[in-house]
């Protein structure tokens, strides 16, 4: 079917609305001159959709230079309290971290990315505010790879083709084949590990939260590399985390 003109007109702008709210977002706020200038769009268009963003409480106007607003964050944990994996698993992740002295997190996969959606601090390894809902590439990721592995073959390779394997250190797996075998490895073990594949300096392990035969989240255990050995994620946290998860799952089942 055609696509009319006014639905074109409407996608455009659309598009235009998200670059704005992006380019506001990495930039920690801009002018409108600076806005139009790095976006290569007229004032007058820049002008418009702050307006309306204003108007519905997205941005804010300090003396001409826009930043994101309050609503953004409304509308986030309004997002975040409809997954019923967050209610369920937040206070067992809080119990995790104080069982294992290392921070807990979890991820939730969405759109062949993942998500911190929650997470405990017990040391000075992470940056907790800044972490919470970043989004993270599946293959680089102690948690997306415990995901990925319960995934079909067509699944994991359209989160590749969507995504790519970009190296996010020297560590991180970039080929699909070395990918499917660590996946292969993961399967068999039962959990995941990361070696500095997202963060240099960082080790982790995860485990899936699997909900009808779906791996709907993934719990972490993350720590200093030089501190969380790949022998004591082994002989120390796996089961911790593995009661964990069981916990989680059986929660999701009778409430």
């Amino acid at each position: 079917m055609k696509e009319n003109g006014n639905s074109g007109r409407s996608i455009k702008s659309n598009e235009t609305l998200f670059a704005i709210i992006e380019s506001l977002k990495e930039g920690d706020g801009a002018g409108v001159t600076e806005l139009a200038d790095r976006l290569d769009l007229a004032k007058s268009t820049v002008h418009k959709h702050l307006v309306s963003l204003e108007r519905n409480r997205y941005v804010v106007n300090e003396d001409g230079r826009y930043r994101l607003g309050l609503e953004f964050f409304n509308t986030g944990v309004y997002v975040r309290n409809q997954y019923d994996i967050y209610h369920v698993a937040k206070d067992r992740i809080d119990r995790l971290a104080e069982e294992t002295d290392e921070a807990a997190w979890l991820i939730v996969p969405e759109n062949g990315l993942g998500m911190f959606v929650y997470g405990v601090p017990r040391n000075k390894s992470f940056s907790f505010d800044s972490m919470i809902g970043t989004w993270v590439y599946l293959h680089a990721n102690s948690a997306g790879k415990a995901i990925l592995a319960h995934l079909s073959d067509e699944e994991i390779q359209q989160v590749i083709d969507r995504h790519g394997l970009p190296a996010q250190t020297e560590h991180t797996i970039t080929g699909r084949e070395e990918l499917f075998a660590e996946l292969e490895d993961v399967r068999e073990r039962g959990y995941a590990m990361n070696l500095q594949e997202d963060l240099r300096g960082l080790h982790a392990i995860a485990t899936p939260v699997i909900c009808n035969e779906r791996p709907i989240a993934a719990v972490t255990i993350a720590g200093a590399a030089n501190r969380l050995t790949e022998e004591q994620i082994e002989d120390e946290l796996y089961g911790s985390l593995l009661e964990a998860v069981d916990d989680i799952e059986l929660r999701l089942v009778y409430g």
